[in-house]
């Protein structure tokens, strides 16, 4: 597949009081088990940056080389390791269990500390004059993940967050094996939490989905992997992102059904273990808001959400704008002609 320089299609409209006033352009693409696009729409083999999307990949070593089982970890680290977490306590107090079992000091972990993405966590510690932790950056669970590879292999804990580490090196080699995507010339970029993020032609990134989807013709171990990764996420989704968020409620809804993971700046992957499909999307303005509402449409497309699904998701799925008063002035809508009719 090659890039095309066109420009992406609307994916999504954005109208108040019946006036378009924004548009959302964007790419997807859906993948199956055998490597057949199901839905493609944009510049699908254009490399774009997955950000936090890939996570459930990223965690693959982890599991698979032995350091979870070294570290006895437990089903919420496991799923805090895919996490792109919003710091509530929970959170905390998970990392904070698995990083003094590690015996390192929170000053290891390479990711910067930041407010808790959860609004109200967030307000708490302000009110109360509290400073963030390492432990409540959303990417925390990863970074102690990586940590617990670099400790069972015997590696130095300095720069496992650098591309050259073994650690880095691993993930990328499951990455490039997961999405069938040759990395070693991919442009390299820096993602927020310091670990390294390597651009992938996005219909990879549905392809590598559809194999944490559909396990037949992986190594045995790798299928084991990916197998308790996703058990993990569907018996803890509060721990994959955070009360009130879209991720947590979608993964209730539809338990071991759906493995579904948001990304900064507008990417989403999903994979259905059931239909054996991955999911894939990038909005090019990089709005989240938009992100979810394509996701939910793409679901709904795929049949995985029913209409009790989508009542029951209706803030998420049909998200209102409203005014200042709390008053519904506007919507988003699904742009015709790149899903059909809903």
């Amino acid at each position: 597949m090659t890039d095309d320089p066109s420009p992406n299609p609307v994916l999504i409209n954005v109208t108040r009081s019946g006036f378009p006033e924004s548009v959302h352009r964007g790419a997807v693409c859906v993948i199956d088990a055998d490597g057949e696009t199901v839905l493609a729409a944009g510049a699908i083999g254009r490399p774009v940056l997955p950000r936090s999307a890939i996570k459930p990949l990223q965690a693959i070593p982890f599991i698979e080389d032995g350091a979870a089982d070294v570290w006895k970890a437990t089903g919420d680290e496991i799923a805090l390791a895919c996490a792109s977490h919003s710091g509530d306590p929970i959170h905390v107090r998970t990392g904070r269990r698995w990083l003094h079992r590690l015996d390192v000091p929170e000053a290891a972990l390479a990711c910067g500390p930041h407010l808790p993405l959860g609004h109200m966590s967030g307000v708490r510690m302000e009110a109360n004059g509290e400073a963030p932790t390492r432990l409540h950056n959303n990417c925390s669970g990863k970074h102690l993940a990586m940590i617990s590879a670099a400790l069972n292999n015997g590696q130095p804990l300095e720069g496992y967050a650098r591309p050259d580490h073994p650690v880095q090196r691993r993930i990328r080699e499951i990455l490039s094996e997961m999405t069938e995507a040759d990395l070693t010339g991919a442009a390299l970029t820096v993602d927020g939490c310091g670990a390294p993020c390597w651009a992938i032609p996005l219909h990879a990134i549905a392809r590598g989905f559809a194999r944490f989807a559909d396990t037949r013709g992986l190594p045995v171990p790798r299928q084991s992997a990916i197998r308790r990764l996703r058990v993990a996420i569907a018996s803890y989704p509060e721990h994959v992102a955070g009360s009130e968020r879209f991720d947590t409620a979608l993964t209730r809804r539809k338990g071991h059904g759906l493995v579904v993971k948001t990304g900064a700046e507008g990417v989403y992957a999903a994979a259905l273990p059931y239909f054996g499909l991955g999911v894939a999307l990038k909005i090019d303005d990089g709005a989240r808001r938009a992100a979810e509402v394509a996701m939910a449409a793409i679901l709904r497309y795929l049949e995985l959400l029913d209409d009790a699904d989508w009542a029951a998701l209706r803030p998420y799925v049909e998200p209102p704008i409203r005014n200042a008063a709390g008053e519904i002035v506007g919507s988003f809508d699904i742009a015709p002609g790149w899903l059909g009719r809903l």
